[in-house]
């Protein structure tokens, strides 16, 4: 036994939680059942090891603990009933040796499976993957314990029912469905760096956990440009967290932040993964993100920064992945290079676009637009549009108290 504190025992379950799923999944072919057991493996280990210290072989304790539960619950009456209708439970656990294969990529994809909504793939990555209880997942996403726990359920149901198999897609869906991955880890960050409800403006818990999934994520398919984009994204825009809101809690725009307070060694690190990755694979949406990300981090101030060859990188990410949100951001570069009617002038282009109706980003950069073009009565009614449109109080302030300065 070694003595570990607690956070380090947090530390090594989230990263062995993934591990074992993928030794009992391979073993005994039940994802729903197996999931269950190693949280009780892993609940009893956040328990035991703090007091009596890390086992020798701690995955191997976490494997034998699970499969232990896992036999437990198919021993009871109503689990063998089902048991003896499907003929396909082992009454026994394995005793063989615990294989360092790691399945942590494969776990990945079965969580990302494309039969379940977006929701739901981010809680079954969050649990399956990222080792979170349910009410830590709940807390996150603001809702209670009992309906995350449904939504979980119904996901490892919905995968059985696919007759989802515990293996790597096929070569021909494996870009596809690490795709899906990718966008379950970019939504996963977002949503912890500017929440979409609650008093909060960001949930550090989930950008840290996007961010080691990501490291995890390169280090299993380490040639992927797009992995590395996306990491090189999440430490450059994490790196400015610290400067994002005041001491009280206000958010603080990008323009006026104290770029002392931005985290050196993460945008260091993000610029030299960026720096390593283009030109060496083949572009990609995630990849010019953290280009343009690098171009704002690296700027002394908010005067210094390189807006065309930001609009430049625009112009190449609307080829590369053309949507709205893309659109919306391009508007600003347009009217810090062209003047703020260029930029109202595109943002146009959005207006009847239903995938912007229940988002309130448009009328806020609408009236930050307004603002700079003089038009400050518009300016405010557009801010005060925003801020009904958003769940998020810091949000709502902010765009509230902008409306208010325009008086």
């Amino acid at each position: 036994m070694s003595s570990v504190d607690a956070p380090g025992v947090e530390d090594l379950l989230r990263e062995l939680a993934p591990q074992v799923l993928g030794v009992l999944v391979r073993r005994y072919g039940r994802f729903d059942s197996s999931e269950d057991a190693v949280q009780e493996a892993l609940l009893a280990a956040a328990t035991q090891w703090p007091e009596q210290g890390v086992p020798e072989s701690p995955r191997a304790w976490l494997v034998t603990v699970a499969s232990r539960r896992l036999v437990d619950g198919w021993r009871s009456e109503d689990a063998r009933r089902r048991r003896e209708e499907r003929g396909t439970v082992r009454d026994v656990p394995h005793s063989g040796p615990v294989a360092e294969r790691d399945d942590t990529l494969t776990l990945l994809f079965l969580c990302c499976h494309p039969s379940l909504s977006v929701p739901s793939q981010l809680a079954l990555t969050l649990r399956a993957v990222g080792g979170l209880t349910t009410a830590e997942i709940a807390n996150a996403f603001l809702v209670p314990e009992p309906t995350m726990a449904q939504r979980i359920s119904r996901a490892k149901q919905t995968i059985r029912n696919a007759g989802a198999r515990f293996d790597l897609p096929p070569e021909a869906e494996r870009e596809d469905r690490l795709r899906v991955v990718l966008h379950v880890l970019y939504l996963l960050f977002n949503e912890g760096y500017t929440t979409s409800a609650g008093p909060a403006l960001h949930r550090a818990d989930l950008t840290s956990e996007a961010i080691r999934l990501a490291r995890l994520l390169r280090r299993l398919v380490p040639e992927n440009g797009e992995i590395a984009g996306l990491l090189a994204l999440m430490l450059l825009t994490d790196a400015r967290r610290a400067a994002r809101t005041t001491p009280d809690g206000a958010l603080v725009p990008l323009a006026e932040q104290d770029r002392a307070l931005w985290d050196r060694t993460q945008i260091e690190e993000g610029v030299g993964i960026i720096g390593d990755t283009l030109g060496r694979a083949a572009i990609g949406a995630y990849q010019l993100q953290a280009a343009i990300a690098a171009i704002h981090d690296e700027a002394p101030s908010d005067d210094e920064t390189d807006w065309p060859q930001i609009l430049a990188l625009y112009d190449v990410l609307e080829q590369v992945s053309p949507g709205p949100v893309v659109t919306l951001n391009r508007a600003v570069a347009v009217a810090m290079v062209d003047g703020p009617r260029a930029g109202l002038a595109v943002l146009g282009t959005l207006d009847d676009d239903d995938r912007m109706a229940h988002t309130h980003r448009l009328e806020a950069v609408r009236g930050h637009l307004l603002e700079l073009a003089g038009e400050l009565g518009a300016a405010r009614e557009s801010y005060r549009r925003a801020a009904m449109m958003t769940a998020s109080v810091p949000e709502q302030r902010y765009l509230a108290m902008r409306a208010a300065r325009l008086r």
